[in-house]
């Protein structure tokens, strides 16, 4: 009891004298005069720092604090400092070990060094090592001659750095700089390197600018030392809480050697990419209080040719672009419970011409729609939509074509709702301006403005059953639908074309393109529309399996009465096999015009999905066109454990008998780094001075992946450098 008395004494005095409360725990605690000595598990409590050691000598009047024998520093969860000395001065918040060793605990980076000292936030430590792996056994290691920890900002310094990958010098550098934390800074990222025997060595460093909170800024300088050298740059914004953007262009000079022994259309490749989302402009740029949802987005793409996408980066895995068009668009839209108004604008490139000045543009399409309304109890509903599509290029003929659409319903279940009864009366309207001139006229014919009316009757009978059993539910409905034309009006252009462009026998002829691109009217006919859908569940209400069967019975075409019979199935064999099946049989062909087969498989880490696609038109085949498509696709995926992962994909299009593409590779992932290979082919389009379609060029490419963890972050798609191959000669 006295000994206790002692030690709590001794604890009080210490914490009336000293300027800034400092608590210090012992077994034993002896003072005379200004100086404390605590020996036996001493712990030191002061502010935000926990500290400990086997002993302890402090002074009350310089606050100088002393600890000897396994000295440990906890820095408001933040760091942790380990010695076997430590000298403090808890007033100048100076502070002093040896030897040292730092843990920053949400990075789980670690610093040791013979000494380390600090004032106030800046810690120094010279001649030591960082590195983010094992201490026992670290796979990398950066050493430096000195550097320098900023406390709160979490920014470590560090000069005359060599990197070690376990004993073995790979790299060195004046100054590295990085941060400990995940705030946005100023700075270098991490850079990538390549080399190619057509493009000679590849160097990409971007830098990273962040000096405000609502933007940043991204450089991508890089070169080629046998092709070219650019530079691509993205600027992300945030302008408002509902509202963010991006700003992405590029440029890319090509060697004249290259140039020219590649016959490529253009030396110097540039676009630029914008996108922008605001989820409320209405009310805030307006300033008004609507209730309805308002929005606008924007996305715009502007390139002179494919090659401004394949050259913004070295890994053509992620960054290929392999279409041919690009689609520039700004949606408007305000909507409430009733109405919806919207105006939309479309602008496309195609990339395999010289010149886009005969491709479709939709510039603007304005569209009101008023959703579904009921009367009499819900046995009557109705909607109403109209848009109008002004359709512009720079030559030839282009066109103002509204639609009108004004459905009305009337429906009731019947015999106590077993079976459900509806007939539709379907209203539309669609109205043709045409403008400009043809190039090449097609003779005997000119387009004159139109209009073409129809109303046709839809008659649906349909019945929807359910069972339960024991360890599965069933559940099962029919739907009959009778369609049968009413009345239709025409005049102008589609008086002098429905006939001709509702042919699709007439496809083959020179001028059916050039003479029906603006027609799209959908033929109605009198026939009837059947399906047939079921629906198996588990226990736990989990789908098993989905069926459904669909024809369609025409009554005036009798050389195809039938039409296609559609069956679509997918099965879940088990919780990880699936299988997804869709054709289409045509009676007249006696042959299948549509198949589409999933298989995918997911357990023990394994990750596979096959399909294939078959199809036919039964179109003439001529030199140029074919009516066959058969293309196949796989992928897989294989976690070995927790640190190694493989994968693979094929890519083959069977009728023109070409690989599309293909790539498998593998990554090994631990706590510090990881580390891959990936080895890639792809088919890429390029724009030459042929200027055509096929023009295309065979990558292949050979990826590492190297991510020092946490100095580096692990990215999709990304590598630290690529071997480009030869050209396949294929």
């Amino acid at each position: 009891m006295r000994k206790f008395f002692l030690f709590f004494l001794l604890f009080f005095v210490v914490l009336v004298h000293a300027e800034s409360k400092v608590e210090i725990y012992s077994s034993s605690i002896k003072s005379k005069g200004d100086i404390v000595h605590a020996n036996g598990g001493v712990t030191v409590v002061y502010k935000e720092y926990f500290l400990s050691a086997d002993r302890a000598v402090y002074n009350r009047k310089t606050q100088d604090l002393e600890l000897f024998g396994h000295v440990r520093l906890n820095h408001d969860k933040k760091y942790k400092i380990l010695g076997k000395y430590a000298k403090l001065n808890l007033a100048k918040k100076e502070r002093y070990f040896k030897p040292f060793y730092l843990l920053e605990d949400k990075s789980d980076v670690w610093i040791s060094a013979g000494e380390g000292e600090s004032k106030a936030e800046i810690l120094n430590v010279s001649s030591g090592t960082v590195s983010g792996c094992n201490p026992m056994n670290p796979l990398w290691t950066m050493e430096f001659s000195s550097s320098e920890y900023n406390t709160d900002s979490k920014w470590l310094n560090l000069y005359n750095t060599r990197l070690y990958i376990y004993d073995i010098p790979v790299f060195y550098t004046p100054y590295f700089g990085y941060s400990l934390d995940t705030t946005r800074r100023t700075g270098l990222l991490k850079p990538s390197f390549g080399i190619s025997s057509t493009e000679g060595f590849y160097y990409e460093q971007p830098i990273y600018i962040a000096e405000q909170n609502w933007w940043d800024l991204e450089l991508n300088p890089q070169i080629r030392t046998s092709r070219g050298k650019g530079v691509y740059t993205t600027f992300r914004f945030v302008d408002s809480a509902v509202s963010h953007g991006e700003f992405k262009a590029g440029y890319f000079k090509e060697k004249s050697d290259y140039y020219l022994r590649n016959n490529l259309q253009n030396q110097s490749h540039y676009g630029f990419n914008f996108r922008y989302n605001n989820t409320n402009p209405l009310n805030q740029w307006l300033g008004v209080d609507l209730s309805g949802q308002s929005g606008i987005y924007v996305d715009i793409n502007h390139m002179n040719d494919v090659d401004y996408i394949n050259l913004s980066a070295n890994n053509n895995a992620a960054n290929q672009a392999t279409a041919t068009q690009v689609l520039s668009r700004i949606n408007l839209f305000y909507n409430t419970n009733d109405n919806y108004i919207g105006t939309y604008f479309k602008y496309y490139e195609d990339l395999t011409l010289q010149t886009n000045d005969n491709t479709l543009q939709k510039l603007p399409t304005i569209q009101y729609h008023h959703y579904l309304d009921t009367f009499l109890q819900d046995h009557l509903l109705y909607s109403f939509d109209v848009q109008s599509n002004d359709i512009q290029r720079i030559i030839n003929k282009k066109v103002i074509q509204t639609d009108v659409n004004l459905p009305i319903t009337l429906q009731t279940a019947l015999f106590d709702e077993y079976i459900n009864l509806s007939y539709k009366a379907n209203m539309y309207l669609q109205h043709s301006k045409f403008s400009g001139h043809e190039q090449t006229p097609i003779p005997g014919f000119e387009y004159h403005d139109g209009f073409y009316a129809r109303n046709y009757h839809t008659i649906s009978v349909s019945t929807q059953l359910t069972k339960a059993y024991e360890n599965f539910s069933h559940v099962m409905g029919v739907e009959i639908q009778y369609n049968r034309k009413g009345w239709s009006k025409k005049d102008g252009f589609y008086e002098d074309n429905l006939e001709y462009c509702s042919d699709f026998a007439n496809k083959a002829d020179a001028t059916y393109a050039q003479r029906c691109e603006f027609y799209n009217i959908s033929a109605i006919q009198n026939d009837t529309q059947i399906d047939f859908k079921q629906y198996f569940y588990d226990k736990s209400a989990q789908e098993i399996l989905y069926h459904r069967l669909s024809q369609n019975i025409s009554y005036e075409n009798t050389k195809e009465r039938y039409g296609d019979l559609e069956n679509e199935l997918d099965y879940k064999v088990t919780s990880f096999l699936s299988y997804y099946n869709n054709m289409f049989y045509n009676y007249k062909q006696n042959k299948f015009s549509k198949i589409f087969n999933q298989i995918s498989f997911n357990k023990y880490g394994l990750n596979v999905a096959l399909s294939h696609l078959y199809k036919d038109t039964f179109l003439p085949k001529t030199e140029t066109y074919t009516p066959y498509t058969s293309y196949f696709t796989s992928t897989i995926k294989y976690v070995y454990n927790t640190h190694y992962s493989y994968n693979a994909s094929y890519n083959y299009d069977i009728e023109l008998k070409e690989r599309k593409s293909m790539s498998f590779g593998f990554i090994y992932t631990k706590r510090c780094w990881d580390f891959g290979i990936q080895y890639t082919e792809n088919n890429r389009p390029v724009l030459t001075t042929v200027g055509t379609a096929k023009s295309s060029v065979y990558d292949r490419y050979i990826y590492f992946t190297i991510i020092l963890k946490p100095l580096m972050k692990a990215n999709r798609g990304s590598s630290f450098f690529s071997y480009k191959l030869p050209n396949d000669s294929k």
